[in-house]
């Protein structure tokens, strides 16, 4: 598990430096500062506050007004450590501009920009610092944090869209429970009273729903509900191991419905990511190893994995993306003729492209496809409560009459 670890050295030139890193050991905050040339006087483990910490998230809108600010001053001639006090001073989000002005001062004392990156791998992901570091040696430093801010907006847009999509249909279905809940534990219980003064033999689907309605008003709401909770704590606890994120992951891309979204958003998602860091210079086994570790799903991430295998011995990415099976036969075309033409960065940009909007049309199709099941579901539902509470009535009245 990761640490936040605070350490003291002394730079080749003698200068006492200090700062903060995230690391699983101090073994890893010492291999990692001799690697600056820095000798560690002093590492320590930095203590919680007792109420938490505030402000500590820096949301991807914070990320992109920074990135798009920054290119624009780097682009403008301004040195770096000025441009990033700049920044640090006008960072609304106080947690961010001391971050921003802890990256100022490590760079001020010699530090690489992108190895000062490194230090926040909460803030800026392993792509975002090996982008940099790609730009830093290849002196387009600007246009790289143009690339990354575009790359962001377009991840969180995408992000949104699947987000838009579970949303919809997750209110509706809890509203709906919520209705055929309070009307089978509280309104049918007193037609079932009255049904009860009035004796005689009730119709069968009364008979139904009341026997319901008493199990859910006594001990079996309560079973019920103790199931629902027991079932989100296992699932929640079994997707924190390994093992439970690749089953998981692998029911999730053969969901009925929602599996071909999912496997749209991860060809997009693959195809933007590895296309953006290839065309910013960053190495094809760095970049494929990037890309695995931002896939979000283990599945996807085994499969780049496996390509990332194979590129190293010598094959191209499409033939082992080919045999993985994952990725649909038009990705592994369209890869393999980029490669061939030596314009891999272009195609990949055009793959992402299409699946962006064929994760729009899915979207759209979901929706569209769910709410008359939905209405239907609990059109029905309350429906067959209703006639079923009335079937007695109607059968007193024909008595009466």
């Amino acid at each position: 598990m990761a640490t936040v670890f605070k350490w003291t050295g002394k730079s080749p030139q003698g200068a006492v430096l200090k700062g903060e890193l995230t690391a699983g050991s101090r073994e890893e905050v010492q291999t990692y500062l001799r690697r600056q040339r820095i000798v560690p006087t002093d590492i320590s483990q930095k203590t919680k506050p007792l109420l938490g910490s505030f402000g500590g998230n820096v949301k991807d809108k914070d990320l992109v007004i920074f990135t798009r600010q920054f290119a624009t001053m780097i682009g403008a001639g301004l040195p770096l450590v000025q441009a990033l006090e700049i920044l640090s001073k006008q960072t609304e989000n106080k947690f961010f501009a001391k971050s921003i002005g802890d990256i100022k001062n490590d760079v001020e004392g010699g530090s690489t920009f992108a190895d000062a990156l490194k230090k926040f791998p909460r803030i800026f992901s392993d792509l975002y610092s090996n982008m940099v570091a790609a730009g830093e040696t290849g002196g387009i430093l600007d246009t790289i944090l143009v690339r990354l801010a575009t790359y962001i907006e377009k991840a969180q847009k995408l992000k949104r869209k699947v987000k838009g999509a579970m949303v919809y249909p997750t209110v509706v279905v809890t509203i709906a429970i919520m209705v055929i809940a309070i009307i089978m534990v509280f309104v049918v219980p007193t037609f079932g009273k009255m049904f009860t003064q009035l004796g005689g033999t009730l119709p069968l689907p009364t008979q139904l729903i009341i026997k319901i309605s008493n199990f859910l008003s006594g001990i079996g709401g309560v079973i019920i509900l103790a199931c629902i909770i027991g079932a989100i704590v296992f699932i929640i606890q079994f997707r924190r191991t390994e093992t439970g994120q690749v089953v998981t992951d692998k029911i999730f891309l053969k969901l009925p419905v929602f599996g071909i979204l999912f496997k749209k958003v991860a060809v997009a998602k693959f195809t933007r990511t590895l296309g953006t860091l290839v065309s910013s210079g960053v190495p094809i086994l760095d970049g494929l190893n990037i890309t695995a570790k931002t896939a979000g799903n283990k599945v996807i991430e085994k499969a780049v994995l496996e390509v990332r295998q194979g590129v190293s011995e010598g094959k191209t990415i499409a033939e082992p993306l080919s045999a993985s099976k994952v990725f649909p036969p038009m990705v592994t075309q369209m890869i393999a003729v980029g490669e061939s033409t030596g314009a891999l960065d272009s195609m990949l940009g055009k793959i992402a492209d299409f699946y962006d909007d064929e994760v729009d049309n899915a979207v759209a199709n979901l929706t569209s496809m769910i709410e008359p099941l939905l209405m239907v579901f609990l059109g029905g539902t309350v429906g067959f409560i209703v006639v079923a509470m009335y079937l007695p009535i109607f059968k007193l009245i024909t008595l009466v009459k």
